[in-house]
């Protein structure tokens, strides 16, 4: 499977999709760590991708949104942003309405 139509499907599969330096445990930047933590204070459920562990991915997400960092926060397919973006949301309690909405379509 080509690796744009596996990250496609990652991000349309998933409610909250977070790709990340790490883990959700192990965060290994200090970005993800926080994007992270913005996300468990929201009490939402979401899944990570490894970029360190997925090399083909760490190469081809920045083309899949033209955003070139890490983390990038996916929810219900669509780019919210990386952890400036994530955090700005999560103190304005805007993070908390988009987790809330998410997965309730139509």
């Amino acid at each position: 499977m080509d690796i744009m139509e596996t990250i496609r499907q990652q991000v349309e599969g998933n409610s909250v999709l977070l790709y990340m330096k790490g883990t959700a445990q192990f965060p290994m930047c200090g970005f993800s760590a926080q994007t992270v933590q913005a996300l468990k204070a929201t009490n939402a459920t979401f899944e990570t991708v490894n970029v360190l562990e997925n090399p083909d991915i760490r190469e081809h997400l920045p083309r899949y949104a033209d955003w070139p960092t890490f983390p990038q926060l996916y929810i219900d397919g669509e780019l919210v942003g990386g952890c400036d973006i994530v955090m700005e949301l999560y103190h304005s309690g805007e993070l908390q309405q988009l987790i809330d909405a998410s997965g309730k379509s139509d």
